[in-house]
């Protein structure tokens, strides 16, 4: 149970600090954050909850990492379920904890909420392929870090660096396609306060994801010297 609290905390920050960083700041142009600063603010929830939760729960704070770590052999089946619906659970109160904030403003509307999209609600205008590739991918190049960096052979300690940074250069790359998901939770998470074509969009960054971590899984563990 401690892990899965950890779990759902972990992914209420990411939640939180990324999308309340794209919510509350990137809309106002004058503060001068912008998608540099949105990449940041998610580099450096994953950061930071790896070294606060990391030896408790692992710190996945997305299902797609907790399939792909499976995948690849370093998470059990049995625990699959309960961390995902953790995950997911404390991405939802995250954005309700967001919502509550940005909603306390006079005039709020809610617009995107910094759901994930493509066609017209890509940042970019991205179509639905160029959304699934990039997902995939990204998930895919995301998974591969996090495998690397947390393998024994690795150097020691440097793991929540590269993995924070990773998500950091994901987010700069992808936030013009899709707003970046390569995270399931976080998805649902905005898609339920956004509704509408939120939620008819949202089976590709479940799809997306999941399909990117699990190919990772299997290609790290096809590379790696040594089982673990």
């Amino acid at each position: 149970m401690k892990k899965l609290v950890a779990e759902f905390i972990g992914t209420l920050w990411l939640v939180l600090g990324g999308c309340g960083s794209a919510v509350l700041a990137a809309a106002y142009p004058e503060l001068g954050i912008g998608f540099v600063g949105v990449a940041i603010a998610f580099g450096l929830t994953v950061l930071t909850m790896v070294y606060a939760i990391g030896h408790i729960s692992g710190c996945h704070l997305n299902p797609a990492v907790s399939i792909g770590l499976w995948a690849g052999g370093r998470f059990e089946l049995k625990d699959l379920g309960p961390y995902i619906v953790a995950q997911v659970l404390g991405g939802i109160a995250g954005a309700g904890i967001l919502y509550l904030i940005a909603s306390g403003k006079a005039g709020f509307d809610m617009g995107g909420f910094a759901a994930n999209g493509y066609g017209e609600h890509s940042p970019g205008g991205y179509g639905m392929l160029a959304a699934l590739v990039s997902e995939v991918v990204m998930t895919f190049m995301f998974l591969l870090i996090i495998l690397g960096a947390t393998h024994s052979k690795a150097p020691a300690g440097f793991a929540g660096l590269a993995i924070g940074l990773g998500l950091t250069l994901i987010h700069l790359i992808s936030i013009p396609v899709t707003n970046t998901s390569v995270n399931p939770a976080r998805s649902t998470s905005q898609a339920l306060f956004v509704g509408d074509w939120a939620m008819d969009q949202l089976w590709l960054f479940w799809l997306a994801p999941i399909a990117g971590a699990i190919l990772a899984g299997l290609v790290y563990n096809y590379m790696s010297p040594e089982k673990e």
